[in-house]
């Protein structure tokens, strides 16, 4: 098994679980170094003292808040763990809600936690309680000196903790302008509604693929043969005017239709919220 992130316990009310904190999700796509064009070597980024001109060794890098242009309050390593609060290795469990009711905007990045040798059983105990109560536990966890918000689900026999925002992060829609119901026509309303359930299907995230990874990919192994990669050529869609909407809408309809007529059939089924977003692989 690969190294925990981190170590501590579930708080579930006076029980405590000891748990391990793995990656859920992971990178995919090609990673890339800075190089000299000239010589292909690769590039050094030095950490320069802006008045001094000079390079500044990590021991002697403080953090500091800006608070006016150009001046700063600088914090302490103590200052950072004294913020972290008491429970810095422990996933505390605050309450419990129904998952449809969290805003998708919420979410972040997920986690795997595994029982500790010794909690297993109470490791499955909390997972099977979750899971029958069909709800999503909202806890808070310390990492990397910071405390996060965080959702407790269950996925197979796993449970699942995904870092979320707090609300105070997420951009109230006021801030933006949209366009109002009353502007639709019945119609187009009605074929639009027709296209979008012409393309309903289930949820199957292996029919999804990065196609701009696979592109980089072929590119890259081109180059080591000295050779040129053949990539099929991307056609943008043509901006849809207001004046033939729903001339574009009926082309639409020919279209998912066609495209319905090649898919083998597949029964619906109705998934859970948890199913429905992003979630570990």
């Amino acid at each position: 098994m690969p190294r925990a992130l981190w170590k501590g316990a579930i708080a579930f009310g006076l029980v405590n679980i000891p748990v391990e904190l793995h990656p859920g999700v992971r990178e995919s796509r090609p990673r890339f170094r800075m190089l000299h064009a000239e010589d292909k070597s690769p590039i050094k980024f030095e950490r320069v003292c802006a008045r001094e001109g000079k390079p500044v060794a990590w021991d002697e890098l403080v953090k500091g808040y800006e608070y006016e242009k150009g001046r700063f309050v600088v914090l302490t390593k103590e200052d950072f763990q004294h913020a972290a609060l008491e429970k810095s290795r422990t996933v505390d469990i605050r309450n419990f809600v129904k998952g449809d009711e969290i805003d998708d905007r919420f979410f972040e990045s997920s986690y795997f936690l595994t029982p500790v040798k010794g909690g297993e059983r109470a490791y499955a105990l909390l997972r099977e309680a979750i899971r029958n109560a069909g709800l999503v536990g909202i806890a808070t966890i310390v990492l990397r000196e910071a405390q996060h918000l965080a959702a407790l689900e269950v996925k197979d026999q796993a449970m699942v903790l995904t870092l979320m925002r707090y609300a105070e992060e997420l951009v109230d829609t006021s801030e933006y302008s949209f366009p109002p119901a009353r502007d639709v026509r019945k119609a187009e309303l009605q074929m639009a509604r027709t296209l979008v359930e012409n393309l309903a299907d289930s949820w199957d995230p292996s029919q999804y693929t990065d196609e701009y990874r696979a592109n980089l990919m072929k590119i890259i192994k081109a180059k080591l043969k000295g050779k040129a990669a053949l990539l099929v050529a991307h056609e943008e869609p043509q901006q849809a005017e207001v004046v033939d909407l729903m001339e574009r809408l009926r082309q639409s309809l020919q279209g998912a239709g066609k495209g319905a007529a090649r898919r083998p059939a597949r029964a619906k089924k109705t998934t859970a919220r948890a199913s429905k977003k992003r979630r570990a692989a």
